[in-house]
């Protein structure tokens, strides 16, 4: 684990005293997304990608088939994002391609190009790299992490 996570919440934010556990629980989620994202960030950066196209680019591989806007937007993890004007930047890139619905003329379609898939290639051989974002974690403790994440966002909780 990373040697500020180590010290502490509290030194890392130079706070010396929460409300409560709940409080502390908020703020160390925020913070920690915000730390984890910046180093996953780094890693899409070598690449000119943002989270959000990574997100899509992996929707559509997965998906094998081509997709809308609207499948697209409903599999993706931020589901606030504006997704058409993504997916038009990544057609700039070369990474996807839009046609007309062949049995919706009022629908567009939406597939990875082999440029998509090739970037896709070379960021899944970093997935170490990846990984090590949250590797002081032992297997045990992910799970646990995954089980008390997920429990939070049940409903009825919020």
């Amino acid at each position: 684990m990373p040697q500020s996570l180590n010290m502490g919440l509290e030194k890392d934010i130079n706070q010396k005293r929460f409300r409560n556990e709940w409080q502390k629980a908020m703020i160390n989620l925020t913070y920690t997304h915000n730390w984890m994202t910046e180093r996953f960030k780094s890693i899409l950066d070598r690449f000119d990608l943002t989270a959000q196209q990574f997100n899509i680019l992996r929707i559509l591989r997965g998906a094998g088939e081509p997709l809308s806007t609207l499948q697209i937007r409903e599999r993706m993890l931020d589901k606030m994002s504006d997704t058409s004007r993504i997916v038009d930047r990544l057609i700039l890139k070369k990474m996807v391609r839009k046609s007309t619905c062949a049995h919706d003329k009022r629908l567009v379609d939406v597939v990875i190009t082999d440029a998509g898939k090739l970037v896709l290639e070379k960021i899944d051989q970093l997935n170490n790299e990846m990984d090590s974002i949250i590797s002081g974690l032992s297997t045990e403790e992910a799970a646990e992490l995954n089980r008390l994440l997920d429990k939070m966002r049940e409903p009825g909780l919020n």
